[in-house]
């Protein structure tokens, strides 16, 4: 079959788009959200994922996720891509092209993990670790649920990702932050470094968000621009959504509300993106934003957990929401797939099967990536001095600001 010009060119573009959320958007979202004295490490940590993730995938990841010809559990190995010519051929778009698009999925999961870890995990740790992470945990779940792992055929509906790189990446840092245990100094020592940083990185995401839903339909369709629509409208309430409960709660409407918010519906909608309807979205939008709030804001304290920039509160407990939420309102109308409320009560098994699933590798798969990768760097958690002095200037001899 010969490529499709304008389904390559818009592959082209949704590429370039989810590749700039990864060392723009969420690093700025994340470094804003950051103490003063760890906005680089921040930054460098979601940076320094999409260079390793991006080794791990072209080295052997892909091959994991997408190779054909695997067993249950893993695609058939083939390093540095040898198995795929230029004339090769993935749905309309050239096979290569797929390879760089998913990718770009790689490196935002495990960078959106970094955010649990913030000021506690040594810098040369966490590029093992993130390396390893790709490899051994992501991968093989994306050839799980995407390729033709053992629940490819289980009829699980997740359009761009909220099992494979939402939940897994927000339980994957949950079981980081409890691992690596709280940083012992007062919440007013670890204050946000920036909210207009952080307000430019949610813009950026927000954008690329648009490629990352959009793109995932692999063509320019209908339901591409379906999913294009639905991401804009669940951001936006999922915004008003925060921001509501927020200002019934603390009298103050908080414009770092807003955002997150914006950023809690975007990942509420990733699964349904390809499947719902604007109602859908609106709901869905609204809820995700509610959920993300609740998150942060009860449930971290409740469980007392250290979670420094809330990766698993945003992502992991939003993510799960968004999955049982694509069972429940697919609408059949759009992509032929029924939820819930549209009478296939069925849907919701696959659904919860595909959650439990990912919950469960995702925490024993951290748990031992993180061990080996510790073990390997001579221990991998910052002591408490270096944090007090900023790990900033002490692991980087770097600031972000010059006013200290």
């Amino acid at each position: 079959m010969d490529f499709n010009a304008a389904d390559t060119a818009w592959m082209l573009v949704a590429t370039a788009m989810v590749f700039l959320m990864t060392p723009a958007g969420l690093s700025f979202f994340y470094g804003g959200l950051s103490a003063r004295r760890s906005v680089i490490n921040t930054v460098g940590m979601s940076y320094a994922s999409m260079c390793v993730a991006t080794l791990a995938w072209v080295l052997v990841g892909y091959s994991i996720a997408f190779g054909e010809g695997g067993n249950p559990l893993m695609g058939k190995l083939e390093f540095l891509l040898n198995d795929i010519g230029l004339n090769d051929v993935e749905g309309s778009i050239p096979k290569l092209l797929f390879v760089a698009f998913q990718g770009v999925f790689a490196a935002i999961a495990v960078a959106i993990i970094s955010g649990s870890v913030i000021e506690r995990i040594k810098f040369g740790t966490w590029l093992l670790f993130a390396f390893l992470w790709v490899i051994l945990v992501y991968c093989p779940l994306v050839y799980w649920i995407w390729g033709d792992g053992f629940l490819s055929g289980g009829g699980e509906l997740d359009f761009a990702g909220g099992t494979v790189i939402h939940v897994n990446a927000g339980v994957a840092g949950l079981v980081m932050a409890m691992v690596l245990g709280k940083r012992g100094f007062a919440k007013s020592a670890a204050k946000a470094s920036s909210i207009k940083l952080t307000v430019l990185g949610a813009a950026l995401l927000w954008f690329g968000w648009f490629g990352f839903n959009a793109g995932s339909e692999l063509a320019a369709d209908a339901i591409a621009v379906n999913a294009f629509l639905v991401t804009n409208v669940a951001a936006c309430l999922g915004g008003l959504g925060w921001l509501l409960i927020e200002w019934i709660k603390t009298k103050k409407p908080t414009i770092l509300g807003l955002t997150s918010g914006a950023v809690s519906a975007l990942v509420g909608i990733t699964p349904a993106s390809g499947y719902v309807d604007v109602s859908g979205a609106l709901l869905i939008g609204f809820s995700s934003g509610i959920i993300g709030y609740y998150g942060v804001n009860y449930i971290k304290p409740l469980f007392r957990y250290d979670d420094t920039l809330d990766a698993f509160g945003i992502h992991g407990l939003v993510g799960i929401w968004g999955t049982l939420a694509t069972g429940l309102f697919a609408n059949p109308k759009i992509n032929g797939a029924a939820g819930l409320f549209y009478g296939n009560a069925y849907q919701m098994v696959p659904q919860l099967t595909s959650l439990l699933v990912t919950i469960a590798f995702s925490a024993i798969g951290t748990l031992i990536v993180y061990f080996i990768s510790s073990l390997l760097t001579g221990g991998g958690k910052i002591d408490h001095l270096t944090r007090m002095r900023g790990v900033d200037t002490m692991l980087h001899d770097e600031k972000a600001f010059d006013f200290d």
